[in-house]
């Protein structure tokens, strides 16, 4: 493990692991947000065709509500989902993903996952062919 910046203190690698961890969690969060965004386009588009279809089987003034009131209604207000995911990824993930980034450059050398690899270097069994350092 001599390549992976030994000047690093201990105490520093696992800071900056720590922030990365923080960005694992929003990068997880940030996932959800997107299935919530295709869950409720796709629900939308489902909801419009129970309109037509009630419509069509005579309940227009049912359907009419569901079109009206329902179908294109935004979810927060003034906002469909496209704009919660699109704020919030200028809002929190990209600041989020430049800080920790900018952590490791300064800090780690650029290095990813130090934290990671030294723990990996204490666990392995050294000799064993399932627990090399490297692929």
């Amino acid at each position: 493990m001599a390549d992976r910046a030994e000047h690093i203190s201990d105490a520093t690698a696992d800071a900056v692991g720590k922030l990365s961890e923080a960005l694992e969690y929003v990068e997880r969060a940030r996932g959800h947000l997107y299935s919530f965004h295709q869950l409720i386009g796709h629900a939308d588009l489902v909801l419009g065709e129970a309109a037509d279809a009630l419509r069509a089987d005579g309940h227009s003034d049912l359907a009419d509500m569901l079109d009206v009131e329902i179908v294109g209604r935004n979810v927060i207000d003034g906002r469909w989902t496209f704009q919660v995911v699109e704020e919030f990824d200028d809002t929190y993930w990209t600041p989020f993903r430049q800080a920790e980034k900018r952590a490791r450059d300064e800090l780690m050398d650029g290095v990813r996952h130090l934290h990671e690899a030294r723990m990996k270097e204490q666990r392995r069994t050294h000799g064993h062919p399932d627990h090399t350092e490297k692929p």
